[in-house]
């Protein structure tokens, strides 16, 4: 059986830039055209994120299994833990759930296709710093050059119609 690479986007900015809230969007729009999407987030905040350690599936782990898997009414949590999980992994991973679309959140620096959020001044040196920016969303309108207002309705449609059509016409994302 030969499975399909999903194609993978980014949606990137710095903290407060609204990228949870646009991928909330453009989450709903693929799901009302029958898309099955999995997103990796990139806790960006240091640490580790928050579990309940009173949790069956935190209890093994803290034992010593690699990973917890817990299934119960259709829902299916995996817990896994070790020092550093590479992006390279995590795509794995939600591959597995064979999606069309891995919408990442953050991860800024690698090389997928990417819209970047910019809320300042100060944010405008990510247009220098990273690759493959497909769409540009701007906080202020001064700083718009080339891209649209956050909350632009055209902005967000722009980008859901560019995501189907990746996904229709089969194209993959660098490195797959």
């Amino acid at each position: 059986m030969v499975i399909d690479s999903p194609f993978i986007f980014q949606i990137v900015g710095y903290q407060n830039s609204g990228k949870t809230t646009l991928v909330e969007q453009v989450l709903n729009r693929l799901k009302a055209n029958g898309k099955r999407t999995v997103v990796i987030k990139h806790h960006g905040h240091g640490g580790k994120p928050s579990l309940d350690e009173d949790k069956d599936s935190f209890r093994h782990v803290k034992a010593g299994a690699a990973a917890s898997i817990v299934e119960g009414g259709g829902r299916l949590i995996l817990h896994a833990e070790k020092q550093e999980w590479s992006l390279n992994e995590k795509i794995r991973m939600a591959s597995s759930l064979s999606p069309d679309l891995i919408l990442i959140e953050g991860h800024k620096h690698e090389e997928f296709p990417k819209a970047v959020l910019i809320r300042t001044n100060d944010d405008l040196q990510l247009l220098n710093d990273l690759t493959n920016i497909e769409i540009q969303f701007y906080w202020e309108k001064q700083l718009q050059s080339d891209g649209f207002h956050i909350e632009d309705i055209a902005g967000l449609e722009w980008l859901v119609s560019y995501l189907l059509k990746s996904i229709e016409e089969g194209k993959r994302s660098p490195d797959q």
